[in-house]
């Protein structure tokens, strides 16, 4: 496919001034770093090695070498992240830990579209539906991925190809290889834009609820009682969320088992990972798990 590079800066929110973007040496993130240089004279590639994979020192050599044809600097930060369970979401939270705050990331439409499908099989709610928040630090997000490997082609750059992305050990790429393409088939469209579109219609309504939750004090069960479900949903999803500092905010079936506590349905209930929700003189409390 030809590439029109004004046509697809116009679909891009790059911020002003100096640019750091978080390059693995993929089509996204190459193509990001390509489309940076075209906005912004001073601008850094950002690689993290994880030292996950062999190969990992030639990712690195491969982004110093991009960077240096696209007239950007370079730098190269290196982590330790040890086997076991739950390998990518460590590693995920290792990279942002050591790269900057307002680093540039090259998250497409397409990685759009499968983190809402993520989400949805989670049993996710409004937030969760809502998919990647657009924001300047996620530029490429209008994008699409077949644009950005044809960015690539255009300037006769070299990517690489991480053979991890194809391995359906991985729930994401089960989403990427087997599920977006079957609902594509029987939808016969490109659900692409459209979960796009859904995702904008939901975030709309999730800062809605966000703004309306915040009036209520989800520890006092009186005032969750009275107040509409979905308001009272939000703000137990809150106050469990920032109380537990988690990756991710509880599902709907935790927040149900609150508000049946809420209710006066139980007394108490198991939230998972040891916490639980008490209940006295009318007073939600969030009790930890006991120290061994």
């Amino acid at each position: 496919m030809a590439v029109v590079i004004s046509d697809l800066l116009n679909r891009c929110t790059f911020p002003e001034g100096p640019l750091e973007c978080a390059v693995s040496g993929g089509a996204d993130s190459v193509a990001l770093l390509v489309l940076a240089t075209h906005i912004s004279k001073e601008v850094k590639a950002i690689h993290v090695d994880h030292g996950i994979r062999e190969n990992s020192g030639e990712e690195a050599n491969l982004v110093f070498q991009t960077a240096q044809t696209l007239g950007a600097e370079f730098e190269s930060l290196t982590i330790s992240i040890e086997n076991g369970p739950n390998l990518e979401a460590r590693a995920r939270k290792a990279r942002y830990s050591v790269l900057p705050k307002n680093v540039l990331t090259g998250h497409t439409a397409d990685d759009q579209a499968e983190t809402i499908l993520l989400a949805l099989i989670r049993g996710s709610a409004w937030h969760g539906l809502s998919g990647i928040r657009p924001s300047p630090q996620r530029p490429i997000l209008n994008l699409r991925r077949s644009e950005t490997e044809a960015v690539c082609r255009e300037f006769k750059i070299n990517f690489f190809e991480d053979p991890s992305n194809e391995s359906l050990i991985y729930r994401r790429n089960q989403i990427r290889h087997q599920v977006l393409p079957l609902l594509n088939s029987i939808s016969d469209r490109d659900l692409v834009p459209l979960l796009a579109r859904q995702a904008e219609i939901l975030r709309k309504g999730a800062d809605f609820l966000n703004i309306e939750s915040r009036k209520i004090d989800p520890t006092k069960c009186d005032e969750l009682i009275k107040a509409h479900i979905a308001i009272a949903r939000e703000s137990i999803r809150n106050w469990v969320w920032e109380t537990r500092k988690d990756d991710h905010p509880p599902d709907l079936a935790t927040i149900d088992r609150i508000l049946a506590v809420a209710s006066l349905e139980v007394l108490s209930t198991d939230i998972g990972s040891g916490w639980r929700v008490e209940r006295t003189n009318r007073i939600l409390r969030l009790v930890p798990p006991k120290k061994t």
